[in-house]
């Protein structure tokens, strides 16, 4: 078992859960996933913050490669990348699958002390 949880911690790196951990950052990922590639000015217009703060927040995702960037001229645009994702996603389900047998224990064991 600690084998397994320590292969998926390494899988799942700190810096994705640094930026996820961030609603306006939470909020900049869904959106670029939703809407597809937006500039830094079309995302400081929705995100409610300031453009350096904004730019900030993409520099937090663009480092756990939660999202890329094309420079255009001037602007710069981004991209999620929703597969940057899946070993979170792997690591959320073994620990799912990892509790929900220990309640099925748990039930098991109670059925056993009841009778």
């Amino acid at each position: 078992m600690q084998t397994v949880a320590n292969e998926f911690s390494s899988q799942v790196s700190d810096e994705v859960f640094k930026a996820l951990s961030d609603p306006t950052r939470r909020a900049i990922f869904e959106r670029l996933a939703r809407d597809g590639e937006q500039t830094v000015r079309a995302l400081t217009d929705q995100a409610g913050v300031s453009q350096p703060a904004v730019s900030k927040h993409l520099r937090v995702l663009k480092q756990a490669q939660l999202v890329i960037d094309r420079p255009e001229g001037r602007e710069t645009h981004y991209s999620a990348q929703p597969l940057a994702l899946s070993a979170l996603r792997d690591w959320v389900s073994f620990y799912g699958a990892f509790w929900n047998d220990r309640i099925d224990d748990l039930e098991s064991l109670l059925k056993r002390m009841d009778q």
